[in-house]
């Protein structure tokens, strides 16, 4: 059993090189980490090894994979992801403090937003904010292309309306 476990794909390292860049830039714009993101993409290639998805659709399969496990890393690490950025909050040093404490909060409150959206319409926005085109966006997905405005569109609706109803803690 312990050998199966410790196979490797033969195109896994092909597969990485190509899509790592990707991987991490759709985790990290759900994320707001390079950091987190590396997690993810760590995560994502590992599960991938585990898959019989075909070298030639490990772009969609990646991609989709990454949007879907950066999303679970946000919904689970909301609590650890602010006592942590509470503990080095003391330790930096930076030129306007305001400007910084507002520009974080307000990613915060993005992603924190994002995560309450539903599935599909989280991984479409990102996907489309990562840089994937509509008809990248519905093949990843398994949308008709057509769809793919509307459902980005509801999405981006979605988002506003949770970030304005999003109570600030005093």
């Amino acid at each position: 059993m312990r050998a199966a476990q410790d196979h490797v794909r033969d195109d896994l390292e092909q597969v990485f090189r190509a899509d790592y860049p990707r991987v991490v830039g759709v985790a990290a714009r759900v994320l707001g980490s390079r950091d987190g993101a590396e997690d993810v993409a760590q995560e994502v290639f590992l599960a991938f090894n585990r898959t019989t998805v075909p070298a030639a659709e490990a772009f969609r399969w990646m991609s989709v994979a990454a949007a879907h496990t950066a999303l679970n890393h946000l919904r689970s690490g909301r609590r650890r992801s602010a006592r942590e950025e509470a503990a080095t909050d003391g330790d930096r040093c930076v030129p306007d403090a305001a400007d910084d404490v507002v520009d974080r909060d307000e990613h915060r409150r993005v992603r924190a937003a994002l995560g309450r959206l539903p599935r599909t319409q989280a991984v479409a926005l990102v996907l489309r904010h990562s840089g994937l085109s509509y008809a990248e966006v519905a093949a990843a997905l398994d949308l008709s292309p057509g769809s793919v405005g509307t459902t980005i569109r509801r999405a981006e609706s979605a988002l506003r309306k949770e970030l304005s109803t999003d109570v600030l803690p005093n």
